[in-house]
């Protein structure tokens, strides 16, 4: 093809892309664009009585939660049974009373008292007579303090009591009326009359006092005399 054919041939072409003299392109593709998320509307100054209001509502159940805590502590450090203070109630309450008797150059006693004879009657006649044996010498131990004085429950059938201002000759003669107001409960179950009794050991409070070794020696002295007792009886 010559040369002047070629540029003909061209020419249908190249006014196909040409309109009033501009060459015509193809338009770019458009990017699409990204969703807008919606605006959120500006929150609304809240009212001064909604404040308030909202507060009281704070506090009143803040208010109840901290009841609810103490009550949660106090039933932790309780025995259920005889509501008393367990073991982990009593020894809070012996480490402050020796953190006291140090401080200010007190004195005390601490007493621990065993059942003698719980076991024989809870096999005997059930947990439940068990329970009310417990119950009775509870109350008559409570009757031989006073109320500054403390008595907890250290597990089973033994307990504790942390009596004030005893010289160690009144502690002993303290821990003696213990017993002897314990023998004298009498109980009938199933038509048959029963006792349980105690022994009692004394651990003296001073200046230098810990309450491990209180603890120790108290119940090493109330060992001593159940055997004193058992050999007696």
């Amino acid at each position: 093809m010559t040369r002047k054919k070629k540029i003909r041939a061209a020419a249908p072409r190249a006014a196909k892309r040409r309109k009033n003299g501009v060459v015509q392109r193809k338009p770019p593709r458009r990017r699409a664009r990204p969703e807008k998320k919606p605006v959120a509307a500006p929150a609304l100054p809240v009212a001064p009585n909604d404040t308030r209001a909202t507060i009281r509502r704070l506090r009143t159940q803040l208010a109840r939660a901290l009841k609810r805590i103490e009550e949660l502590e106090a039933s932790a450090d309780t025995d259920f049974l005889l509501d008393i203070p367990n073991r982990r109630g009593f020894e809070r309450e012996l480490h402050r009373s020796i953190a006291y008797i140090k401080r200010y150059h007190a004195s005390g006693a601490l007493i621990v008292l065993d059942v003698d004879r719980l076991k024989p009657i809870n096999d005997a006649f059930g947990h439940a007579a068990g329970d009310q044996v417990l119950k009775a010498i509870v109350a008559t131990l409570l009757r031989q303090i006073r109320s500054s004085d403390a008595i907890g429950r250290l597990g089973g059938d033994e307990f504790a009591l942390l009596l004030w201002n005893l010289t160690e000759t009144d502690a002993r003669a303290k821990a003696a009326s213990l017993e002897q107001a314990v023998d004298r409960l009498t109980f009938t179950f199933r038509g048959r009359r029963v006792t349980a009794g105690a022994s009692a050991g004394v651990a003296i409070l001073g200046l230098h006092a810990d309450a491990g070794r209180a603890l120790e020696e108290a119940d090493s002295a109330m060992y001593l005399r159940k055997a004193q007792r058992r050999h007696e009886a």
